[in-house]
């Protein structure tokens, strides 16, 4: 890279500054001047380039070339005099020429850009659409009337190839032929029908440059066309779409009289028009109120509406939406879909969910209801422990939402986009365990990795840890201090980056006592403990978690419920939930399933009775009223829940000591916990 220094630091050496900074191969090493407010002077300084009021003392950089700008003959000579053997000293009057050129230079580019704007400014003036490719069939110009017609933003055209924006596009087949295509139909991506004109573009030697196209967008025109002269044609097509749908369909006009069935609607109600055209829209129900008079009284949609239809009282689910034109109501159409088919495919999707439960996280935080205080401090410590990569470890009673919190902890941390697996210790024996967590040597190929390793770069939830036998617990602490797993039956360890979240509700601080549970283990996961408060002690939050389970499930089981009566609402405040939130949604899904499909507000009645709170409430043995007497199913009930309720006691609530000492499986004891909704555990 050739080094300049130039002497005087007027128009024309300030101009060379600039000439000098396009160019790859000089750099302006210094500037001179008598003069510190010359402009090059100022500039120089500007850019950080090395400035001399005397050019004897810029001698001294490196130099390749001097250039003299002062025009003074007496500076030129001493320049010669003193410079360098090595330097190329340029005269005034070549800089003057360079800086003529340059004048020049600029006054045409200013001509060039006003005629390239006038034409720029012609071309976006038109309505016509143009658009340009070049050799190739890349996009090199569009007018503004081209991206209106095309739906496109010039950035996003420019530079592409012109298939990309026009898919059936002859623009190519235009430069190929060389011949012009003129008022060409083309309907494009987005709908709209134009008129297409295409020319190669060519110089006056017969050079090919590209070619262009100039169109005029015709939907409007083709659509008035159409709906004046072949509205009859549409109206046939449109009746052979809905007679063809496997979708069952009925319509019924204003006045709530059948209009229009298909053969699917009568395949699953058994009725045919002469049934239902003319008739009331109540005419094909068996049980259950008309959607379609609903959504005439109301003008707004109906989803998921169940009832039965039909000499058979076939049960279906029904969608039915208001017919509007220009606002006012024409009618009611409805799609009627076989419950029988639903239910099948639903059996299906919740084998699937079951199969990637633990390979994604469902919830985030918006999905917690959290007004109480209590929950709220807790999401508080959960969305911090979220972008740390500290252990967090979720403490509270069965049913509080520790998986919940577990599964948003991930959402909001940067393992989001990996793989979030939960384990229940307490789900399987030690052996099976071991295996599913650190995986197998021993196994078939493709199962010999263990779900840590699974879960790398993601997070580990392991559920119930309270629950891990102590020889388990070692590998977990050693997995959390090396971040490495060894199979089963192996020797070699693997790396692995796995982010922990621990849930409880054992008193750890007493199984470390009762040497159950490692000292060691405990502290490594207690780096960022978060305490989730039983229902009780926030009830503040039974409220709008009514609400948002009444929402949730009227999706599931196709009701309509909007809202709880204070007297039921009051009635669940005052109740202790010791099965907690698990057991609140439990108690609102019976409600709505006990409810008349028509109703739309859970009343006190519709609530199960809520079950005794202790031992000494049950009273058994004393004597009762004859009104009071409890059926002996529901005496055995009482007395196996308090039976388990005393055994966790007495054992810590360690699930695993309790099946034991009962003599029942793991899987039995978690199966009558779920029963009874036993969650009222002591809390660490």
């Amino acid at each position: 890279m050739q080094k300049v220094l130039i002497v005087g630091a007027g128009q024309g050496g300030t101009a060379l500054i600039h000439l000098f900074e396009q160019s790859d191969m000089i750099r302006v090493q210094a500037v001179a001047d008598i003069d510190q407010q010359a402009p090059g002077f100022q500039l120089a300084q500007q850019k950080g380039i090395n400035t001399y009021e005397s050019y004897l003392g810029a001698l001294n950089e490196p130099l390749d070339i001097i250039v003299e700008t002062t025009g003074k003959e007496d500076v030129f000579d001493d320049l010669k005099q003193h410079k360098s053997k090595q330097s190329v000293l340029i005269p005034g009057t070549v800089a003057h020429m360079i800086y003529n050129l340059l004048n020049e230079r600029e006054s045409l580019l200013n001509e060039l850009k006003k005629e390239t704007d006038s034409r720029k400014l012609l071309l976006d003036s038109i309505h016509d659409g143009m658009i340009v490719i070049d050799l190739n069939h890349h996009v090199t110009y569009v007018n503004e009337a081209a991206e209106i017609i095309l739906d496109f933003n010039k950035p996003d055209m420019v530079g592409q190839p012109i298939e990309d924006i026009i898919a059936d596009s002859h623009l190519p087949n235009v430069m190929r032929t060389k011949e012009k295509e003129l008022n060409q139909s083309l309907h494009l991506h987005n709908g709209k029908r134009i008129i297409t004109t295409r020319i190669p573009l060519m110089t006056n030697t017969g050079e090919l440059l590209g070619a262009f196209a100039v169109f005029k967008d015709i939907t409007e025109v083709v659509e008035l066309a159409e709906e004046i002269t072949d509205l009859k044609n549409i109206q046939t097509m449109l009746e052979a779409i809905i007679q063809s749908s496997e979708e069952a369909i009925s319509v019924v006009d204003e006045n709530g009289r059948g209009i229009l069935i298909n053969p699917a609607y009568t395949n699953i109600t058994g009725l045919n028009e002469n049934d239902v055209i003319g008739k009331p829209a109540t005419t094909d129900i068996s049980e259950g109120e008309s959607m379609h008079m609903q959504v005439l009284r109301t003008r707004r949609p109906v989803r998921g509406a169940r009832m039965k239809v039909g000499p058979s009282k076939r049960d279906v689910l029904v969608n039915a939406a208001p017919i509007l034109v220009d606002g006012v109501l024409k009618g009611s159409v409805g799609v009627i879909h076989d419950l029988s088919e639903i239910e099948s495919l639903s059996s299906e999707l919740k084998k699937a969910r079951q199969i990637i439960r633990n390979l994604e996280a469902k919830y985030t935080f918006d999905d917690i209801i959290a007004h109480s205080t209590e929950m709220s401090l807790a999401l508080d410590q959960a969305k911090i422990g979220a972008k740390t990569p500290v252990t967090v470890l979720l403490r509270g009673e069965s049913g509080t939402g520790k998986e919940l919190i577990a599964h948003a902890i991930h959402n909001e941390s940067e393992r989001k986009h990996y793989k979030f697996i939960r384990v229940n210790c307490a789900a399987m024996d030690e052996d099976a365990l071991e295996k599913s967590l650190f995986g197998d040597a021993y196994g078939p190929p493709e199962q010999q990795k263990g779900l840590i390793e699974e879960a790398h770069n993601g997070s580990l939830f392991l559920d119930e840890i309270g629950d891990l036998s102590v020889h388990l617990q070692a590998r977990i602490l050693h997995l959390l201090e090396h971040q490495e797993v060894t199979r089963v039956g192996s020797q070699e360890p693997r790396n692995v980056n796995v982010r922990i979240i621990a849930a409880t509700n054992v008193n750890l601080e007493r199984a470390m006592m009762e040497q159950e549970f490692r000292e060691d283990l405990f502290y490594r996961l207690n780096r960022l403990p978060i305490m989730i408060a039983p229902l009780r002690e926030r009830k503040v939050d039974i409220e709008p978690l009514v609400d948002h389970l009444i929402t949730r499930l009227n999706a599931d089981y196709g009701r309509h419920v909007q809202s709880i009566q204070p007297e039921a609402l009051k009635r669940l405040r005052d109740y202790d939930f010791p099965g907690n939130v698990r057991e609140l949604e439990n108690i609102i899904g019976r409600a709505m399933i006990s409810m008349d499909q028509n109703k739309t507000e859970i009343a006190d009645h519709h609530l199960p009775s809520l079950r005794k709170q202790t031992w000494d409430e049950l009273d058994l043995f004393n004597e009762p009223e004859q009104s009071d007497t409890m059926p002996l199913q529901d005496a055995l009930d009482e007395f196996e829940k308090q039976l388990i309720l005393e055994t966790l006691e007495k054992n810590n609530y360690i699930k695993s000591k309790t099946a034991k000492q009962l003599n029942i499986s793991i899987r039995n004891l978690y199966y009558k916990m779920e029963k009874h909704n036993l969650g009222k555990h002591v809390q660490g």
